[in-house]
């Protein structure tokens, strides 16, 4: 028998799972912690640990399923950080892909069903983000194990909602196939909030993960019949890419010809083949700085305070510093944070805009 590529040691006895982390993205709605340089991934946001570092070591061999080591596709620029990160916490990726520019979720989904086939193709592909909040990671391996055993389905991960939340997509569920699996209706892009209160309130529908777990024909099959032209992209990329140190450079000219369509528009809300595994598992994508107080532990003036900080009459307030000292007097529902010599103070009701300054500096020629 031929050792799997993705873990020699594997146990056929177990489900056995490839994980893909996606680390792209800039994360621009964290600024100025997070930057294209240093995007949210790489930051200890929730944990003593990074996101990038929480997410592969959820993916490890127990509860009942033989985890390989994971592959991560990430921009070239940030191999080296990828590498040290997950070296600190005993971690080998299997490969690193490195994208010479992003160009969304559908084409990475392409390209890791492309690579799985060809150096596991026993092996489930578990495609997760690397900068989404788990604080269930047991729950999320049970969440695993049940999706694993819809054979021939895409399975995605929806999420029960707690409120009515305007920025995330959701997920109508259908009948169940078995074992925890459900059919989907329909997948919905972020409605507004009188809309997502009546999901919440007619029940069935679930807060779309981004988590997909798959056979990798099954994908290809689905990117033939649906997007050819994202697959002929994910093929001419591979067929073009440089090994180099385990690290698989993909070609600009080639990689370039992939149209930039996310993979739930490209094949979720199109595919027959879907299914959803509902599931409660502490699971947020801290897209706002707002998101991130919410979730992180409160003084008892209702503040998150991180790094050198002093807040004086200050209430419900997150206040960050990532090096100089920060003093705030008198604020209440604010953000206050210093990072990468930038300075952002905002309302909490504002926080999503933060991007609009990130975008405002790019378009002023600042990294």
């Amino acid at each position: 028998m031929t050792a799997d590529p993705l873990d020699p040691a594997g146990n056929s006895q177990l489900p056995a799972i490839a994980p893909v982390i996606m680390s792209g993205g800039a994360g621009t709605r964290l600024w100025p912690l997070s930057t294209e340089d240093s995007p949210k991934q790489f930051h200890p946001l929730t944990s003593d640990r990074t996101m990038i570092q929480e997410t592969a070591l959820r993916a490890r061999a127990g509860g009942g399923l033989d985890f390989a080591a994971p592959i991560v596709i990430c921009n070239r620029l940030h191999v080296r950080e990828v590498r040290a990160q997950l070296s600190a916490v005993g971690i080998e990726p299997s490969l690193i892909v490195a994208e010479p520019f992003g160009r969304n979720t559908a084409v990475v989904a392409a390209i890791a069903a492309r690579l799985v086939a060809e150096r596991a193709p026993s092996r489930l592909v578990l495609l997760q983000p690397a900068d989404h909040l788990i604080a269930d990671a047991a729950g999320f391996v049970a969440a695993v194990a049940r999706g694993a055993s819809a054979h021939g389905r895409i399975v995605t991960f929806g999420i029960e909602p707690t409120e009515p939340h305007e920025g995330y997509g959701y997920i109508q569920r259908a009948e169940m196939i078995g074992g925890g699996v459900y059919g989907v209706v329909r997948f919905v892009e972020k409605p507004t909030r009188t809309v997502a209160q009546a999901y919440l309130s007619d029940g069935g529908y679930y807060w779309n993960g981004g988590i997909f777990l798959f056979a990798p024909d099954v994908m290809r099959r689905e990117f033939d019949r649906y997007r050819p032209d994202v697959g002929d992209a994910a093929e001419a990329a591979l067929a073009d890419a440089r090994l180099v140190d385990g690290v698989l450079e993909l070609a600009d000219e080639s990689f370039a010809r992939a149209p930039s369509v996310s993979l739930d528009v490209a094949v979720m809300e199109r595919t027959r083949l879907a299914a959803v595994v509902p599931c409660d598992m502490g699971w947020a994508d801290i897209g706002s700085w707002t998101e991130l107080w919410r979730l992180g532990a409160h003084d008892e003036s209702r503040n998150r305070l991180f790094g050198d900080v002093v807040a004086l009459e200050t209430v419900n307030s997150l206040v960050w510093s990532d090096g100089p000292a920060v003093g705030v007097i008198g604020l209440d529902d604010v953000v206050v944070v210093a990072a990468h010599g930038a300075v952002l103070v905002a309302s909490k009701s504002h926080a999503q805009a933060v991007r609009g300054i990130a975008e405002r500096l790019a378009a002023r020629g600042r990294t």
